[in-house]
C-alpha cells in the first residue's frame, strides 16, 4: 500500500519515542558517563552500550556490574542519570524524516499512537515542542517509577485504543524489548537500529530490522499486509 492512498483496513501504529522518534541516543550516552563519573564507574562507549543496554533497566546496571543494584544504589544511579539526561535531552533532534513520516501515515489511512517510558509529564511538552503530538490518538508515558519494562504498560496501552485490534497493529521501536511488549499484546513489531540496541542485539528479536524510519513503515505496511 503506497503513502498517497488512503486504506480503511491499514495497520494501526505503536510508536516508541526515545531512540526511535526521537534520535537521543547521543543524549543518552553523555548523561551515561557524566552519571557513571559521578557515581565513580568507567565510561563507557557507544557501542558496548548497544551490546549490554536492557530494561528493566537494572538489569542493564547488573551487565555492567556485575551484580544487580541495591535498591538504595539504583535510586541513586536513577536520579543521576534523569538529571544529566534531561539538560541533554532539550538539543535533542528527531529522526530523519520522522515529521514527514508521521504525516504521510495519517494521510494514507493509519492510526498512530505513542507508548513510551519517558516520564508522562515530560513526554507530552516535548512532543508539542516538536510540533507533532496531533497525529497520534493516544499519547502513554510512564506515571509512576522509572525502571520497568514495557509489556504491561503495552498491555494497558492497547486496552485504551477503542476499535484497535492488536493483530492489526505494529509497534516501531528500538529496542528488543519493543518486541518482547508487542507480542505480549499479540502485536507484531519492526526494530529500528538507530537507538539503544546493536543490530545484532535487535536481530535476537526475530522481528524485521531496518535502519531507518521509512524503511520500518515499509516493514509494518508489508507484515500487515
Amino acid at each position: 500500500m503506497g503513502l498517497g492512498k488512503k486504506h480503511r483496513r491499514s495497520a494501526h501504529i505503536v510508536w516508541d519515542w526515545n531512540g526511535t522518534l526521537l534520535h537521543d541516543i547521543d543524549a543518552v550516552i553523555a548523561a551515561t558517563n557524566a552519571a557513571f563519573a559521578e557515581l565513580g564507574h568507567p565510561s563507557i562507549t557507544l557501542e558496548r552500550y548497544r551490546e549490554l543496554y536492557c530494561v528493566p533497566v537494572p538489569r542493564f546496571y547488573e551487565r555492567l556490574m556485575g551484580r544487580l543494584p541495591s535498591a538504595e544504589e539504583w535510586e541513586v544511579m536513577d536520579e543521576a542519570f534523569h538529571r544529566h539526561y534531561w539538560r541533554q535531552a532539550q538539543h535533542a533532534g528527531l529522526a530523519d524524516g520522522a515529521p514527514e513520516l508521521l504525516a504521510g501515515l495519517a494521510e494514507a489511512g493509519h492510526t498512530q499512537s505513542l507508548c513510551s517510558l519517558a516520564p508522562h509529564d515530560r513526554l507530552v511538552p516535548l512532543l508539542r515542542t516538536h510540533g507533532i503530538d496531533g497525529h497520534f490518538v493516544r499519547i502513554d508515558g510512564a506515571r509512576g517509577p522509572t525502571g520497568g519494562g514495557k509489556a504491561e504498560q503495552m498491555a494497558r496501552h492497547l486496552l485504551s485504543l477503542h476499535g484497535v485490534r492488536a493483530e492489526r497493529t505494529v509497534v516501531i521501536g528500538d529496542a528488543v524489548d519493543d518486541a518482547m511488549a508487542a507480542a505480549h499484546v499479540g502485536a507484531r513489531a519492526v526494530l529500528y537500529t538507530g537507538g539503544s540496541h546493536s543490530r545484532r542485539s535487535l536481530e535476537t528479536a526475530g522481528v524485521p530490522v531496518v535502519d531507518t524510519l521509512a524503511e520500518a513503515v515499509e516493514a509494518a505496511e508489508k507484515i500487515t499486509a
